[in-house]
């Protein structure tokens, strides 16, 4: 969890340069690219993040450090971010590398932007959350931190290339094993749809059942949380046959669980309080 410091740094350094990044468009698609190869730097060298935010550290120096990490091959709006980011005060030493990989997110989500792919993405994440739910060997290799980053990159595009899928979908998903960052892989990807989705000005409503879901149903589900969120909702479906029938159904933190199989636990735990 970052301190206060840090997460007041992340947000007002994202605010004040959010119109300047989405004004980069098509450039945006470079520039996430390159904040996600910083992020994976920050995360593998915890001297350089502990000289980028010392704050008895000169920040002309702190500049420096970048000058000499970018040797002039960054694009300017990267360079931008950076120079913002070492300037400020956090709370610790790793939480920069947090704030680079938010303003990756907000890069790729801006290129998305600027070539109409924004909802085409979102969908995708959430149809990959799905399709991974019933592969858990693949899902382990994934987050297999003994692994190369190398092979997992290797694994994910050898199952989902030639699916069709935007690039900016497997350019997300593969930073997500890449740079495992403390993370399990679903993880990850369930926190991307969450930013795709609030980016998109909706909330989302994460429906887990057995089944795919009709489009009766998500059209009703659509309609009664728009109702109760006050704005449009969308529904990320996820299919999991574990839990073999009813709906889990998450929002934000609340979670509604109709499944059987959770039924069928509750059941259990009162039996078994009743024996005692």
């Amino acid at each position: 969890m970052r301190g206060e410091a840090s997460r007041i740094a992340d947000r007002e350094s994202r605010d004040s340069l959010a119109p300047k990044l989405r004004d980069t468009r098509e450039d945006a698609w470079r520039i996430g690219n390159e904040l996600f190869k910083i992020t994976s730097v920050l995360d593998h060298n915890i001297a350089l993040e502990r000289a980028l935010t010392d704050p008895s550290r000169p920040v002309a120096d702190k500049v420096a450090v970048l000058n000499e990490l970018f040797k002039g091959e960054a694009h300017p709006m990267t360079v931008e971010i950076m120079t913002d980011l070492v300037a400020r005060r956090w709370s610790r030493a790793r939480d920069i590398a947090n704030a680079v990989e938010d303003f990756g997110v907000d890069a790729m989500m801006y290129y998305a932007d600027a070539t109409d792919a924004t909802l085409q993405v979102s969908i995708e994440l959430s149809r990959l959350h799905s399709a991974l739910l019933t592969l858990p060997v693949v899902r382990a290799k994934l987050y297999d931190d003994q692994a190369p980053s190398e092979a997992r990159v290797k694994l994910f595009r050898e199952i989902f290339e030639g699916k069709g899928l935007n690039k900016i979908t497997m350019r997300l998903a593969e930073h997500a094993t890449c740079n495992l960052r403390r993370r399990r892989y679903l993880e990850t990807i369930q926190w991307l749809i969450n930013k795709f989705s609030r980016h998109m000005g909706e909330s989302m409503v994460t429906v887990t059942t057995a089944t795919p879901l009709k489009k009766e149903q998500i059209e009703r589900l659509v309609k009664v949380y728009s109702a109760k969120a006050g704005r449009p909702v969308h529904i990320n479906s996820v299919v999991d046959p574990s839990v073999l029938g009813g709906m889990r159904i998450q929002v934000g933190d609340e979670v509604t669980d109709n499944t059987v199989v959770a039924q069928l636990q509750h059941l259990n735990r009162t039996v078994k309080a009743g024996s005692n």
